[in-house]
């Protein structure tokens, strides 16, 4: 629950751009006008900001209205003197919308940066039912402030999010011009910068709870730090170490997708190859786009093909690669090819699936798949502990994942809802420790090359996988399985992991020769990861002390979610709710709920895991059901239906599942 309130949040305030190249110009028309690519402007204060390619704007005064294709949602900037944040984010709403009253949820303050004095942010109360999500933040230098206000449908959130992004990413002052480290040389990694990079990352450890965290740096060719701080399991004294195991989630994609450039250079394909010349039985929702598909755009993120978890979640128990086709078969892009940034772990999976399928054509597309990815990649790199097998892992040197209970206390966390991800694998279930990143990170650094300076795989190929397919806001791009960031001017290649209880990110400046991989195994190490880039940049760059702070804003911020949420549930569920829910559901593509009663805890059982849940009195008058069973936390089921006929409803951003009473 709390780690969905804070994505939104987090995409938009945690990234910071480079500037624009050329003036920005002044906003003070009030004509509307559709931006044909994305546009840097002016309020009119003067801050700096930019119109997202196809949004409409429009200038009136102090107040500027950026409005997307889709009706119903618009973000909001307004220019008012108060005399605190407060007021400055109640005059703004007074000017865009006086009418609406969305009560407020929590207000707090985020680490200021690039010249502002302030940044406040306020959260607001929505329901499951209103499908939106409503914030505002207020900016403040002196006693001017901008507040920016996002009123956005979470359909188009989801679908626009690194177009919101992009309207934050130049957020800035007046005539101000962000740090750079473009064109300066790195300081070595000595024993003083390691020292530092290590104690910030302990500090942060500590702060957010997290028990362990596995850390490893490479400076030219030398592995400097390969190590461990904390424990693998929170309770107990086993220290985490470079061997130790993590599930490193979404870092697989870009072991996938080194798998394919293998067999780019093996002349199995290449990138433009459509694939259903490789995988004819391949189809999406209809044979116009199916046609389309190329091998790159397997794993780009650029295809329209809107996230759609829920089914191999909630269904895991029978979900098998061919399920992963099988779901893929009835989906369609909601943008088009290279439009928006749009994550699909399905399409990931397809692509890892689809190679080993060319390699192994006679085999079982998973076991095809853990075979290529053993021949391809860990044997010639020498990843000598990475692994699929969730047994192997378990029965070694590994750390337990772990989540927030409903109180906002680190506790152990199930791995069911971790196994989830197995029909998916190449996605992101593969299993590995700092010392085997390290030597994956060191061969992207030496552009293809292995230790002994034999060619692994050509620089061409390896390349292609960093070069932009689609933009994340203003400051990055999304390649095959890789991002590549230049909000501080230089080029850093990166890409992180999330699953339950496990959150990590490996990361390399190409330019610098350095490359880091930190592994977390709580929720809470979510938010370490983009202060830790941030660290890393300060030390090679003296660059400005922001990730302290980053830090420290952060765990006030999260602590004051977790009260604001927990004040509106009731734990254990209320019994006169509980007592209106029929003792089984079920959806077509997401499977069964049985409700279970364990003494005055309400569980919903999902097959392969399952959460106790909490409820909610909405403000529109529904109910919900919560999940609150730490790492399994945040899917919210609004009761529907009669009580002849009972269902409850699930969403994600795009998508409604509705369950029906089974017997």
């Amino acid at each position: 629950m709390l780690m969905r309130c804070v994505a939104f949040l987090g995409l938009l305030l945690l990234a910071t751009p480079v500037l624009a190249s050329k003036p920005a110009e002044s906003g003070a028309d009030a004509t509307a006008a559709v931006a044909k690519a994305d546009k840097p402007r002016t309020t009119s204060t003067g801050t700096q900001f930019v119109v997202p390619a196809g949004w409409s704007v429009q200038a009136k005064g102090p107040k500027v209205l950026l409005t997307p294709p889709e009706a119903g949602s618009q973000a909001v900037l307004v220019d008012v003197k108060a005399a605190d944040a407060d007021a400055a984010v109640a005059d703004a709403w007074k000017l865009y919308a006086p009418a609406k009253t969305w009560p407020l949820q929590v207000a707090t303050d985020s680490s200021p940066r690039d010249d502002w004095d302030q940044i406040r942010v306020y959260n607001y109360e929505t329901s499951a039912n209103d499908k939106r999500t409503v914030e505002a933040i207020a900016y403040r230098r002196g006693g001017q402030y901008t507040v920016l206000i996002y009123d956005v449908a979470n359909a188009v959130g989801e679908k626009r999010a690194s177009q919101l992004r992009a309207i934050s990413d130049r957020l800035l002052p007046k005539g101000y011009k962000r740090e750079t480290f473009a064109g300066r040389k790195a300081h070595p990694l000595d024993e003083q910068r390691i020292e530092a990079l290590k104690a910030f990352v302990e500090y942060a450890r500590k702060a957010y709870d997290v028990p362990g965290v596995a850390i490893g740096l490479i400076d030219h060719d030398k592995v400097v730090f390969a190590g461990g701080l904390g424990v693998r399991e929170i309770g107990k004294t086993e220290p985490v170490d470079a061997d130790t195991l993590f599930m490193i989630a979404s870092n697989t994609k870009a072991l996938t997708t080194l798998m394919l450039a293998r067999l780019v250079d093996q002349q199995k394909f290449t990138w433009d190859t459509p694939v259903v010349d490789v995988m004819p039985s391949f189809k999406l929702g209809n044979a116009d786009t199916t046609r389309q598909v190329l091998i790159r755009h397997l794993i780009c993120a650029c295809t329209g093909m809107p996230r759609q978890d829920m089914e191999w979640l909630l269904n895991s128990r029978d979900a098998t690669p061919e399920t992963v086709f099988k779901s893929l078969s009835g989906m369609q892009p909601t943008s088009k090819f290279g439009e928006l940034f749009q994550y699909s772990n399905l399409m990931a999976a397809a692509a890892g699936y689809i190679g080993a399928h060319v390699l192994y054509p006679n085999m079982e597309l998973g076991a095809a798949y853990d075979l290529a990815m053993q021949k391809q990649v860990f044997d010639p790199l020498h990843m000598r502990v990475t692994t699929f097998d969730y047994d192997r892992a378990l029965l070694g040197d590994h750390a337990t994942p772990h989540g927030l209970d409903v109180d906002g206390h680190t506790a152990v966390a199930g791995m069911g809802i971790n196994d989830s991800i197995r029909a998916a694998r190449p996605a992101g279930a593969a299993w590995s420790a700092v010392s085997d990143m390290l030597r994956y990170v060191q061969m992207e650094l030496d552009n293809g090359l292995l230790p002994d300076g034999q060619r692994y795989v050509s620089k061409e190929a390896l390349l292609e996988r960093r070069k932009p397919n689609v933009a994340l806001g203003t400051t990055a791009t999304y390649g095959m399985g890789l991002m590549v960031d230049h909000t501080w001017g230089v080029p850093v290649v990166h890409h992180g992991g999330d699953l339950s209880g496990f959150h990590s990110d490996m990361m390399w400046l190409p330019e610098q020769g350095v490359g880091a991989v930190i592994l977390t195994n709580a929720d809470t190490g979510i938010f370490i990861r983009g202060p830790f880039q941030r660290r890393l940049l300060e030390v090679l760059f003296d660059g400005k002390p922001l990730a302290q702070g980053d830090i420290d804003a952060g765990v006030k911020r999260l602590k004051a979610q977790i009260a604001a949420e927990r004040k509106r549930l009731t734990v254990p569920a209320d019994p006169a709710a509980t007592a209106k829910l029929a003792s089984n559901y079920r959806n077509a593509a997401l499977g069964g709920i049985q409700v279970e009663h364990n003494g005055g805890a309400t569980v919903f059982n999902f097959g392969a895991w399952h959460s106790e849940v909490a409820s909610r009195r909405n403000d529109d008058g529904s109910v919900s059901f919560v999940t609150i069973s730490p790492g399994a936390d945040g899917l919210e089921f609004v009761v529907s239906g009669s009580q002849a006929q009972p269902k409850l409803v699930l969403r994600d951003e795009q998508h409604e599942y509705v369950y029906d009473a089974a017997p």
